[in-house]
């Protein structure tokens, strides 16, 4: 008798309330979202006017997602956004990589007030107005090669902070049978160091690569209307009136705008976790 009634014992609903509570929240804090712009981005002018979250009459979101592509100017945009997002994500990951790496293995009170000033960045923003004056003063203002400057600025303390940490957990034992062996400091790192911070590497990257792609704030400022990005051409045309009380375009929009960063974290969320689980458990 007290075999059957000793598993009836141990049941406790508390433990099956707190998961499904926690589940449930996430759900509703990711759903209703989430289901607000798919629906919003299915109707017509006229139901999207207000958005909420009836389901559209008739879906129509193929159709919006094809006006806001011939219409909204999003294929210069899109290339736009790549030509001054690819080269700062590589340049940033190049020069915080190096950098943490030299902060990571040396000591000395010098090296970590360098340490302090590099990552210092992550809780200072940069003021906006003396990085235009200066652009203008260099002749960089509204230009890929001005834009793409201010964002390795703005982010390589994020990369140097990721970087340094995790480049202290590396045994030091290996760059030192490399130099035994006759290689070159920039042969240690790029062989030995360098694979090794793939999973923080990919973590950073997606990080930088979401605040670059979504950023409208600097791009105004910076290039002025005069290359297009895919956050500041809506902004352009939302503001200029091509998609004034038209809902369901800026949603189509935003959906558009998303996929991409949303692929590349499908594809890779195996090495952003990995990433993400080795620095803290290290």
């Amino acid at each position: 008798m007290s075999a059957a009634t000793t598993p009836r014992s141990n049941f406790r609903p508390r433990r099956f309330i707190q998961p499904i509570g926690a589940l449930a929240s996430v759900a509703i804090l990711l759903g209703v979202p989430f289901w607000l712009v798919i629906s919003t981005a299915g109707k017509n002018q006229a139901e999207a006017l207000d958005p909420s979250l009836s389901a559209p009459s008739q879906w129509q979101l193929w159709e919006n997602f094809a006006n806001v592509f011939t219409d909204g100017r999003m294929l210069p945009a899109f290339f736009g956004s790549l030509l001054v997002m690819v080269p700062a994500v590589f340049g940033v990951l190049v020069l915080g990589s190096l950098a943490s790496w030299i902060l990571a293995r040396r000591s000395g009170r010098g090296f970590a007030i360098l340490y302090a000033l590099a990552i210092s960045g992550i809780v200072l923003p940069p003021a906006v107005v003396t990085v235009v004056l200066l652009l203008r003063q260099l002749g960089l203002a509204g230009t890929a090669v001005g834009m793409i400057g201010v964002y390795m600025g703005m982010y390589l303390s994020t990369v140097i902070f990721f970087v340094t940490g995790f480049v202290r957990t590396i045994p030091s034992e290996l760059e030192e049978a490399a130099r035994v062996d006759g290689a070159r400091p920039f042969t240690v790192f790029w062989r030995i160091i360098l694979p090794l911070l793939t999973p923080v590497l990919a973590t950073a990257t997606i990080l930088i690569c979401l605040y670059i792609w979504n950023d409208v704030f600097y791009a105004l400022f910076v290039l002025g209307g005069r290359l297009d990005t895919l956050p500041l051409n809506l902004y352009q045309v939302a503001s200029a009136g091509l998609y004034l009380q038209n809902w369901h375009l800026i949603f189509s929009y935003i959906i558009l705008m998303s996929l991409p960063l949303l692929l590349v974290f499908v594809f890779a969320q195996r090495k952003i976790i990995s990433g993400i689980t080795s620095g803290a458990v290290k």
